[in-house]
């Protein structure tokens, strides 16, 4: 027997093939007026077959955005602006200023001798260093500093300030935040430091002292809070364990030589609601496509190639941003034949697993490439 809502497929407008009657009409006026409605008016729209994603797949070649990122500082002061950032807007979720899905992403700058104000917020966010030298991080009294393709986590609910030494050069990073999903959730909170910079209370870069070690943990290293103790990873140890990796093993038909950045107390994502990870794609390397749940934001850390969404080629190289909606298929290329490619991500994925809702397809053809719309 056929399931009932074979029998009232969605219209235009989401709502099931019931016929509208004046007298169905006049039904549903009356329960808008009680603040009600009838489920069959919405139902394949609340409830869809499969995931809806009303992100699109958008490209932010860093080539274009760069100019505009460094005339902000000439425009506004990164402490009347409170945070200098331009932010990527999805087209498909502007209304909540997300760059895909429940995500948000923007490029921020500063200059030599810029601090930004130490503050805390609900939501939980992680920084990219993509140019320049002398940035560092302070979080709840522990400082780090950062180079080029590190990337540091400002957990939910600790305070934290970014600034670029006197010394150094001016600095563009990408900021990574569930500020979204928070405010879906109804749970933001924003507070500024009563003393508007934080003390450093521990040696600097004691976290990668303490944590950076692979398969070590300090004998009295007890960790209980939700969020990475290691709080830096950087990129040189990365690249080499990518490296190492992928002479050991084929990879992945779907993400080449992939591994997940973890907190290495529990072995879990770096937060609770944002995950991150780093892929290698070998020197002329085209993955199969698949599809899963769970949003993403991409940045190319190293190299050029193109990444094949929902039918659309999108071709990138370093230091550019493109995201992938939840649902979509897609695939990954390296275009050269003699370097490698990498690409760092963050995502939601720690959500769509606690809550029991990652789901993973493979892409159905023979050769498991997707055709690519002209």
């Amino acid at each position: 027997m056929a399931n009932a809502r074979e029998n009232h497929r969605e219209d235009v407008a989401g709502r099931a093939n019931v016929e509208d009657t004046p007298e169905l009409l006049a039904y549903y006026d009356q329960l808008e007026r009680l603040e009600a409605g009838a489920l069959w008016t919405v139902a394949n729209k609340i409830e869809p077959w499969q995931p809806k994603s009303s992100s699109v797949p958008v490209l932010w070649r860093y080539q274009d955005l760069r100019e505009h990122v460094l005339r902000s500082v000439d425009l506004v002061t990164a402490e009347k602006a409170g945070r200098r950032v331009i932010y990527l807007n999805n087209p498909g979720r502007r209304d909540v200023a997300a760059a895909v899905g429940w995500l948000y992403s923007g490029l921020q700058v500063m200059h030599p001798g810029e601090v930004a104000s130490a503050h805390a917020h609900s939501a939980s966010a992680l920084r990219f260093i993509m140019e320049g030298s002398g940035a560092y991080t302070i979080v709840d009294g522990h400082k780090m500093t950062l180079g080029a393709n590190d990337f540091v986590l400002t957990p939910n609910g600790t305070w934290h300030e970014h600034g670029v030494a006197s010394d150094g050069t001016p600095c563009i990073w990408q900021d990574g935040l569930d500020i979204p999903l928070v405010n879906a959730l109804e749970a933001n909170f924003y507070a500024v430091h009563p003393d508007l910079q934080q003390a450093v209370g521990h040696p600097v870069d004691d976290v990668t002292g303490t944590w950076g070690h692979p398969g070590l943990r300090p004998a009295a290293g007890d960790w209980a809070k939700g969020y990475s103790p290691l709080l830096k990873y950087e990129w040189g140890p990365t690249y080499e364990a990518l490296q190492r990796y992928g002479k050991v093993t084929d990879g992945s038909a779907f993400d080449g030589i992939l591994m997940n950045y973890v907190n290495p107390a529990t072995g879990g994502p770096v937060m609770q609601t944002i995950g991150a990870s780093m892929q290698l794609l070998r020197a002329g390397e085209h993955t199969k496509a698949h599809r899963h749940t769970g949003s993403f934001i991409y940045q190319v850390a190293k190299g050029r190639g193109h990444s094949i969404i929902n039918g659309k080629r999108f071709d990138w190289r370093e230091r550019d941003i493109f995201c992938l909606p939840a649902w979509a298929w897609h695939e990954h290329a390296n275009a050269s034949d003699s370097e490698d490619a990498c690409l760092f991500t963050f995502n939601d994925l720690p959500v769509m697993r606690s809550l029991g809702l990652y789901r993973e397809e493979a892409f159905g053809e023979a050769d498991g490439q997707q055709p690519v719309s002209a």
